[in-house]
């Protein structure tokens, strides 16, 4: 028997994956939820060289909405499979899908019938199940929209659940087509919608499957951080540097770092070397982003957070306090290693005066110059780069601090008492209510009133109308 072409991938790629996990290590969050959601057999999952992860499957078999989908999805594709077979029975021995328990997933049936969701009709015509099965996609794909990272394009996603015109026999015969005779270009033969050719398995890794759906849409995807993570070489020179150290202090450029970053690192190294690291002190500025002041709550490390404020506005003293503070640490603490997290090339010098003590520098990419990177491989000092970090689970830091942001904001531009208001307007109009009145009136209009955004991002407050 041929093997599918997923499963051939696969095994091609166990080499070159070891070779690649030197420099960048594959992520498996995506393709996992995809797969699961495709109805790929649960043997995969727990396929010890296969891509999607058991821990995806156990979870995601908890949510009833994933759950719909994936049993949908499974029979769609068992009755594109054996279309003609199952339509011959069904024709001409009468039989029905729960007949047949060779071509049709019966557990994906019953799954569905628990959590309400009738799939079997008397004297339909197989046609007409996968049109209702594609309506039903259509109607509950959106329900999974949480169980993927916001940063991923929904609209690009969602289709590739959706038969092209499924609603109608048309069209569902035309993708028939299409996937039979490309059947094994198929993510272990799951029907979806995309633009089969032979790319191997595009569930292999998050890297690849992200790639290729944003070019199946003519757009681009850049940001190779949200779907690899540091390879082992990076993690390895790490994990080197804090054992050999007495005691290690990581101090914080906060105007020349990345926080969300920084917190990538940290969430993606291994606790047990974390707990090597004294404590990591922020030197702030009053002008950088409050996502410093909630860093803490992500990472597992001792926090110190210094904010310095400015004698001239114009004049940041950040690096000033880095650098002393730095040499304090070393003379009076005994702290004999620093990493020091800034792309700015000022820190040189403060590597100079401590010549006896040991650093390691995080830097990002676009920020630190060649003359930089230079000096510090001369002198044999390990630097890594803060974007090559996994950051695809990054979703809760950066949401609690636009949701902070957005508080400050409103409470600073929209912020009136609506008491004040009802006196306000009773005073203008001149009406003299009742108490019962004034309680009947609040309630009903300013209570209850909301804001109403435009497609132009104008909002205005909108009460509940007087007819």
């Amino acid at each position: 028997m041929n093997r599918d072409l997923n499963e051939v991938s696969s095994l091609q790629s166990q080499n070159s994956e070891a070779t690649a996990d030197i420099y960048f290590r594959n992520t498996y969050t995506i393709v996992s939820t995809v797969a699961y959601l495709l109805g790929v057999p649960e043997k995969i999952f727990q396929n010890e060289f296969g891509s999607p992860r058991p821990e995806i499957y156990e979870r995601l078999e908890k949510e009833k909405s994933a759950r719909i989908i994936r049993n949908l999805c499974m029979l769609r594709t068992a009755i594109e499979r054996n279309f003609g077979y199952i339509n011959e029975k069904m024709t001409f021995e009468y039989k029905g899908l729960m007949s047949m328990p060779e071509l049709i997933p019966i557990d994906a049936i019953t799954e569905l019938e628990r959590d309400h969701i009738s799939i079997v009709k008397t004297h339909a015509k197989l046609v007409h199940y996968v049109i209702d099965i594609n309506r039903l996609i259509m109607d509950r794909i959106n329900n999974c929209k949480d169980f993927f990272p916001m940063w991923l394009k929904w609209q690009y996603l969602r289709e590739i659940f959706i038969m092209p015109n499924g609603l109608t026999e048309e069209g569902t015969k035309d993708a028939a087509n299409v996937y039979y005779m490309n059947k094994n270009y198929y993510p272990y033969r799951m029907y979806m919608n995309w633009p089969p050719s032979d790319q191997g398995n595009i569930l292999y890794n998050d890297k690849k499957f992200v790639t290729l759906l944003y070019e199946w849409n003519f757009d681009k995807f850049e940001d190779f951080s949200k779907v690899s993570d540091a390879g082992s070489r990076t993690k390895g020179n790490i994990y080197q540097f804090l054992e050999d150290s007495g005691r290690t202090v990581v101090v914080v450029d906060c105007e020349n770092s990345d926080p969300y970053k920084l917190c990538a690192v940290f969430n993606h190294l291994e606790s047990a070397m974390l707990e090597k690291i004294a404590r990591i002190v922020l030197f702030d500025d009053v002008h950088t982003t409050d996502a410093w002041t909630i860093l803490e709550q992500y990472v597992h490390v001792p926090i110190e957070h210094i904010v310095i404020e400015r004698i001239k506005q114009n004049k940041s003293l950040v690096d000033i306090r880095l650098t002393a503070d730095a040499c304090k640490e070393f003379y009076q603490n005994k702290t004999d290693s620093f990493v020091i997290v800034s792309s700015d090339s000022d820190y040189w010098g403060l590597i100079s005066a401590l010549p006896d003590a040991h650093f390691l520098v995080m830097i990002e990419r676009e920020k630190c110059g060649p003359d930089m990177k230079t000096a510090l491989a001369t002198s044999g000092i390990f630097y890594c780069f803060l974007d090559d970090f996994y950051s695809g689970d990054n979703q809760d830091i950066i949401v609690n601090a636009l949701i902070r942001e957005t508080r400050k904001y409103l409470d600073f531009t929209v912020k009136f008492n609506v008491q004040d208001l009802m006196n306000h307007i009773l005073q203008a109009t001149r009406v003299t209510l009742s108490d019962e009145e004034k309680k009947q009136f609040f309630d009903k209009y300013l209570k209850s009133m909301r804001l109403v955004i435009d497609d132009n991002g104008e909002v205005r407050v909108e009460l509940n109308s007087w007819k």
